[in-house]
Protein backbone atom coordinates (compact mmCIF):
# COMPACT_ATOMS: atom_id res chain seq x y z
CA UNK A 1 0.00 0.00 0.00
CA UNK A 2 1.48 3.22 -1.08
CA UNK A 3 1.13 6.25 1.74
CA UNK A 4 0.93 9.52 0.20
CA UNK A 5 2.12 11.33 3.31
CA UNK A 6 3.48 14.99 2.45
CA UNK A 7 5.35 17.04 4.95
CA UNK A 8 3.92 20.63 5.36
CA UNK A 9 5.87 23.42 6.60
CA UNK A 10 4.95 27.29 6.00
CA UNK A 11 6.94 30.17 6.47
CA UNK A 12 7.15 33.39 6.24
CA UNK A 13 9.01 34.48 3.05
CA UNK A 14 9.78 38.28 4.25
CA UNK A 15 10.97 36.57 7.97
CA UNK A 16 13.44 34.07 5.72
CA UNK A 17 15.12 36.95 3.47
CA UNK A 18 15.29 39.06 6.70
CA UNK A 19 17.16 36.46 9.03
CA UNK A 20 19.03 34.96 5.86
CA UNK A 21 21.21 37.98 5.30
CA UNK A 22 21.55 38.26 9.28
CA UNK A 23 22.97 34.81 9.27
CA UNK A 24 25.55 35.70 6.27
CA UNK A 25 26.63 38.26 7.60
CA UNK A 26 27.31 35.97 11.13
CA UNK A 27 28.86 33.24 8.79
CA UNK A 28 31.47 36.07 7.31
CA UNK A 29 32.05 37.69 11.28
CA UNK A 30 33.06 33.83 11.72
CA UNK A 31 35.56 33.90 9.35
CA UNK A 32 33.36 31.68 6.79
CA UNK A 33 32.90 32.30 3.36
CA UNK A 34 28.82 32.18 2.71
CA UNK A 35 29.31 31.59 -0.92
CA UNK A 36 31.43 28.51 -0.83
CA UNK A 37 29.76 25.78 -2.24
CA UNK A 38 28.36 24.09 1.19
CA UNK A 39 27.28 27.22 2.78
CA UNK A 40 25.38 28.64 -0.30
CA UNK A 41 21.95 27.70 0.71
CA UNK A 42 22.97 27.82 4.54
CA UNK A 43 21.59 31.16 5.42
CA UNK A 44 18.09 30.18 4.11
CA UNK A 45 18.02 26.95 5.91
CA UNK A 46 18.74 28.13 9.09
CA UNK A 47 16.13 31.16 8.69
CA UNK A 48 13.71 27.97 8.23
CA UNK A 49 15.16 25.99 11.11
CA UNK A 50 14.92 28.57 13.61
CA UNK A 51 11.36 30.37 12.32
CA UNK A 52 10.43 25.95 12.44
CA UNK A 53 12.16 25.96 15.97
CA UNK A 54 10.09 28.74 17.46
CA UNK A 55 6.54 28.66 15.92
CA UNK A 56 5.26 28.34 19.39
CA UNK A 57 5.40 32.44 19.36
CA UNK A 58 2.04 31.55 17.13
CA UNK A 59 0.18 29.40 18.99
CA UNK A 60 -2.30 29.54 21.70
CA UNK A 61 -2.13 27.16 24.07
CA UNK A 62 -5.32 27.88 26.13
CA UNK A 63 -6.99 27.66 22.90
CA UNK A 64 -5.65 24.04 21.95
CA UNK A 65 -7.11 23.20 25.69
CA UNK A 66 -10.44 24.89 24.79
CA UNK A 67 -11.21 23.57 21.49
CA UNK A 68 -10.81 19.95 23.06
CA UNK A 69 -12.58 20.11 27.01
CA UNK A 70 -15.55 17.91 27.64
CA UNK A 71 -17.49 17.64 30.46
CA UNK A 72 -16.86 14.03 32.66
CA UNK A 73 -17.43 12.72 35.89
CA UNK A 74 -13.48 11.31 36.34
CA UNK A 75 -11.99 12.07 39.38
CA UNK A 76 -8.81 10.12 39.28
CA UNK A 77 -5.66 10.91 38.41
CA UNK A 78 -4.70 11.22 34.82
CA UNK A 79 -0.59 11.18 32.97
CA UNK A 80 0.53 11.94 30.45
CA UNK A 81 4.17 10.47 30.26
CA UNK A 82 7.65 10.71 28.12
CA UNK A 83 6.38 13.83 26.29
CA UNK A 84 9.60 14.65 23.89
CA UNK A 85 10.16 18.00 24.45
CA UNK A 86 12.53 20.42 22.47
CA UNK A 87 13.35 23.73 23.12
CA UNK A 88 16.13 26.23 22.90
CA UNK A 89 17.86 28.06 26.00
CA UNK A 90 17.18 31.72 25.71
CA UNK A 91 20.94 32.47 27.38
CA UNK A 92 22.59 30.83 24.39
CA UNK A 93 20.12 29.56 22.03
CA UNK A 94 21.14 26.19 22.30
CA UNK A 95 19.00 23.24 22.48
CA UNK A 96 18.08 21.18 25.29
CA UNK A 97 15.83 18.13 25.17
CA UNK A 98 14.36 15.30 27.16
CA UNK A 99 10.67 14.42 28.71
CA UNK A 100 7.62 15.98 30.61
CA UNK A 101 5.68 14.17 32.45
CA UNK A 102 2.26 15.42 33.09
CA UNK A 103 -0.66 14.49 35.24
CA UNK A 104 -3.76 16.64 36.46
CA UNK A 105 -7.41 15.43 38.52
CA UNK A 106 -10.22 16.31 36.62
CA UNK A 107 -12.96 18.60 38.48
CA UNK A 108 -16.07 17.67 36.48
CA UNK A 109 -13.95 18.26 32.56
CA UNK A 110 -11.74 16.53 30.97
CA UNK A 111 -9.59 16.93 27.99
CA UNK A 112 -8.60 14.87 24.70
CA UNK A 113 -5.07 13.68 25.30
CA UNK A 114 -3.38 14.51 22.43
CA UNK A 115 -3.53 18.26 23.41
CA UNK A 116 -1.70 17.93 26.54
CA UNK A 117 1.60 17.35 24.55
CA UNK A 118 0.84 20.12 22.00
CA UNK A 119 0.48 22.87 25.21
CA UNK A 120 3.86 21.01 25.94
CA UNK A 121 5.25 21.71 22.45
CA UNK A 122 3.67 25.25 21.98
CA UNK A 123 5.22 26.27 25.32
CA UNK A 124 8.97 24.29 24.31
CA UNK A 125 9.19 25.93 20.94
CA UNK A 126 10.23 29.52 22.30
CA UNK A 127 13.47 30.88 23.43
CA UNK A 128 12.63 28.97 27.34
CA UNK A 129 14.47 27.98 30.71
CA UNK A 130 13.65 24.84 31.76
CA UNK A 131 12.18 26.15 35.21
CA UNK A 132 9.22 28.59 33.35
CA UNK A 133 8.39 26.22 31.12
CA UNK A 134 7.26 23.74 33.62
CA UNK A 135 5.33 26.54 35.47
CA UNK A 136 3.75 27.96 31.86
CA UNK A 137 2.71 23.98 30.74
CA UNK A 138 1.28 23.82 34.93
CA UNK A 139 -0.41 26.85 34.68
CA UNK A 140 -1.77 26.37 31.35
CA UNK A 141 -3.72 23.65 32.46
CA UNK A 142 -4.80 24.67 35.89
CA UNK A 143 -5.97 28.18 33.60
CA UNK A 144 -8.16 25.97 31.48
CA UNK A 145 -9.47 22.79 32.92
CA UNK A 146 -9.66 24.36 36.36
CA UNK A 147 -8.87 20.14 37.77
CA UNK A 148 -8.22 19.48 41.84
CA UNK A 149 -4.80 19.66 40.95
CA UNK A 150 -1.96 19.83 38.10
CA UNK A 151 1.79 18.20 38.36
CA UNK A 152 4.30 18.45 35.86
CA UNK A 153 7.55 17.04 35.86
CA UNK A 154 10.75 18.16 32.90
CA UNK A 155 13.98 16.00 33.00
CA UNK A 156 16.05 18.06 30.18
CA UNK A 157 19.55 17.55 29.25
CA UNK A 158 20.95 21.01 27.92
CA UNK A 159 24.01 21.26 25.38
CA UNK A 160 25.15 24.86 26.87
CA UNK A 161 26.14 22.25 29.74
CA UNK A 162 27.57 19.93 27.45
CA UNK A 163 28.88 21.69 24.68
CA UNK A 164 30.47 24.81 26.66
CA UNK A 165 30.85 25.79 30.06
CA UNK A 166 31.40 23.26 32.58
CA UNK A 167 31.20 20.53 29.22
CA UNK A 168 29.29 17.93 31.54
CA UNK A 169 28.16 15.31 29.00
CA UNK A 170 25.51 13.38 31.67
CA UNK A 171 23.99 16.01 33.52
CA UNK A 172 20.07 15.97 33.66
CA UNK A 173 18.03 19.05 34.64
CA UNK A 174 14.90 18.02 36.56
CA UNK A 175 12.51 20.65 37.24
CA UNK A 176 8.76 20.05 38.89
CA UNK A 177 5.54 22.16 39.72
CA UNK A 178 2.27 21.15 41.04
CA UNK A 179 -0.85 22.72 42.37
CA UNK A 180 -4.15 21.49 44.34
CA UNK A 181 -3.85 17.90 45.25
CA UNK A 182 -0.39 17.19 44.16
CA UNK A 183 0.90 20.50 46.06
CA UNK A 184 -0.44 19.94 49.24
CA UNK A 185 -0.94 16.24 49.54
CA UNK A 186 1.71 14.16 49.89
CA UNK A 187 0.31 10.60 48.96
CA UNK A 188 -1.00 12.22 45.85
CA UNK A 189 2.37 13.58 44.79
CA UNK A 190 4.08 10.27 45.47
CA UNK A 191 1.30 8.63 43.55
CA UNK A 192 2.27 10.73 41.08
CA UNK A 193 5.73 10.28 41.29
CA UNK A 194 5.85 6.53 41.48
CA UNK A 195 3.52 5.75 38.35
CA UNK A 196 5.97 8.28 36.14
CA UNK A 197 8.59 5.99 37.37
CA UNK A 198 6.75 2.98 36.81
CA UNK A 199 7.29 0.76 33.15
CA UNK A 200 4.11 0.00 32.52
CA UNK A 201 4.53 -0.38 28.55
Amino acid sequence: MELNFVKEETYNDAVTYRLSEHYEEILKELGEDPKREGLLKTPERVAKAMQYMTHGYGLNPDDLINQAIFHQEYSEMVIVKDIEVYSMCEHHMLPFFGKAHVAYIPEGKIVGLSKIPRVVDAYARRLQVQERLTIEIRDCIQRTLNPKGVAVVIECAHMCMQMRGVQKQNSVTTSSAFTGLFLNNDATRKEFINLVQAKLH
